[in-house]
């Protein structure tokens, strides 16, 4: 098993010169990278902190956001970060059950940072690049700390490194504890199911380093790969940073696809170099699919992971991708996971029949921090890891992701999964976007609503919806109601966020009531 700062080690001894990040018109050789870190890291030590201490960070993706992660591995602190894009409130709660009493900010996190930590018991300010926000506390970044070499920390497998925060689509943020063995595993796992990155190789990332985007820095590192970062997502930025960095892999959500190809972002772009474009997060829808593929060919590659276990529980190949009969499907297990597709009590179903995905595997979360109760209802007998995910098997053995336990919608009695009835919808050419969630119904207790967003300058009917989901489905899953709106709401990762729209229709259904 490959420890991180084992990664991190081996790419500095064997490509020291070689261009390790990019961020606009500045880089990092991986030796000023690793220099960086060092400094940072000595600036961490020289604030007091210590192994084993939660530090909060607060920024978005910058130059200076790996070495920071990398400084506070050879410290030995667990990192946690809080996504720039969710509220006050949020962040609030996530510092105060995760007992984080120093936070990291930049620039224009400063006056978050500062409302934050107002009122924390010796709480800390550090600027990344700036002075505290207080004042008080020091720039990281500050000349006194350069030179400085590796922090000698003992570090162990069974440390924790990280707490991540879920996106929140329960309706509740939980803190996930990755220890410094299983996100090495997570490296282990992209290594050996997703890419083999080399000297020449450039991963763009345009999403947050937090999630998904940044598990692939590691791997890239060790292999003498590059990460081109990019502040945020603007299509047409993105397209550009492709021919500018020679871009030769990235990983995107399905909703920035979406957007590629439809503003003309891509239009006079160089895209020649790119090989290989990694989606996952949730499900593509087939349109988007088919309009990515004529565009750029066969490099699509799909994993299917959680933030309870990432990255890649499942893969769905470039090959694969030749069979429009799959796209359905989220692949076969990854070489190291075990999976099955079970019911409840962890007694797998029959191929066919849905059951919840259930895993085994060396990148799975140590559990969430401080959540005894929960702990104990996601895993079962033998070490097996609940997904809460509902899927089913083929006979030769794809995996086809049907939807989350909690937005299954039971109308008269019967289950629809989301998921099925928006795939029926997207294929209309009206529709750009679609949730489908299940309103308070006196006759059916859940009536299937769509919430549809249609293409600029485009129209389609209720009623038309409605006989295209009825020629594809039972008559139970066709839609009652379809709603037109500007926007489906997301998650800070970009996925639809139905528990909004689910709470919209209970407070109709309970003003009405009223």
């Amino acid at each position: 098993m490959t420890l991180p700062l084992e990664f991190v080690r081996r790419g500095v001894a064997e490509h020291a010169d070689a261009t390790a990040v990019y961020f606009g018109d500045e880089s990092l050789t991986f030796k000023e990278a690793n220099d960086a870190a060092n400094r940072i890291a000595a600036g961490f030590v020289a604030v007091g902190l210590k192994k084993g201490d939660h530090v909060g960070l607060i920024y978005g993706n910058s130059l200076w956001t790996i070495p920071v992660d990398f400084a506070a591995m050879k410290c030995g602190l667990v990192r946690v970060p809080l996504n720039p894009r969710l509220s006050q409130e949020e962040h609030a709660r996530m510092l105060e059950e995760a007992d984080v009493h120093v936070l990291v900010h930049d620039t224009a996190t400063g006056e978050r940072a500062a409302e934050l930590l107002k009122g924390v018991p010796h709480g800390k300010l550090l600027g990344l690049g700036c002075g505290a926000a207080d004042g008080k506390g020091p720039n990281l970044l500050d000349d006194r700390y350069a030179g400085a070499g590796e922090p000698n920390v003992d570090i162990r497998g069974e440390d924790p490194l990280m707490l991540i925060y879920t996106s929140g689509t329960t309706g509740k943020l939980k803190a996930v504890i990755h220890t410094h063995r299983n996100f090495g595993a997570i490296g282990d796992n992209i290594l050996a199911n997703l890419l083999s990155p080399g000297p020449g190789s450039v991963m763009l990332h345009a999403a947050s380093l937090i999630h998904a985007s940044g598990t692939f820095v590691l791997p890239y590192w060790s292999r003498g790969g590059a990460s081109a970062v990019l502040p945020g997502f603007v299509p047409r930025d993105f397209a550009q940073a492709i021919a500018r960095y020679h871009v030769t892999e990235t990983n995107l959500v399905p909703t920035m696809l979406s957007m590629l190809l439809s503003t003309g972002a891509l239009d006079s772009a160089d895209v020649s170099s790119l090989k290989t474009i990694i989606y996952g997060a949730s499900p593509m829808p087939r349109p988007i699919l088919e309009r990515g593929i004529e565009k750029f060919g066969y490099i699509f590659k799909q994993y299917y992971g959680q933030t309870e276990a990432p990255l890649a529980i499942t893969v769905l190949d470039k090959e694969d991708h030749r069979n429009p009969d799959l796209w359905a499907s989220c692949g076969k297990p990854s070489s190291d996971v075990e999976l099955r597709i079970a019911d409840e009590h962890g007694i797998p179903v029959k191929p066919g029949d849905i059951g919840e995905m259930q895993l085994r595997a060396p990148f799975a979360m140590r559990g969430y921090y401080k959540a005894d109760a929960l702990n104990a209802d996601m895993w079962l007998d033998g070490g097996w890891l609940r997904t809460r995910d509902m899927a089913r098997t083929d006979t030769q053995g794809y995996i086809y992701l049907v939807d989350r336990r909690s937005d299954m919608i039971i109308t008269g009695g019967y289950n629809v999964y989301p998921r099925e009835v928006e795939d029926v919808l997207l294929e209309h050419p009206a529709v750009a976007e679609c949730a489908v969630v299940g309103a308070p119904d006196p006759k059916w207790v859940e009536a299937v609503t769509a919430f549809v967003v249609l293409r600029p300058g485009q129209s389609a009917t209720a009623d038309e919806l409605q006989a295209l989901a009825r020629q594809h489905l039972a008559g139970y899953k066709v839609p009652k109601a379809v709603r037109f709106v500007d926007s489906v709401p997301k998650t800070a990762v970009g996925k639809p966020l139905r528990r909004g729209l689910r709470d919209q229709l209970r407070a109709e259904a309970n003003a009405k009531q009223d």
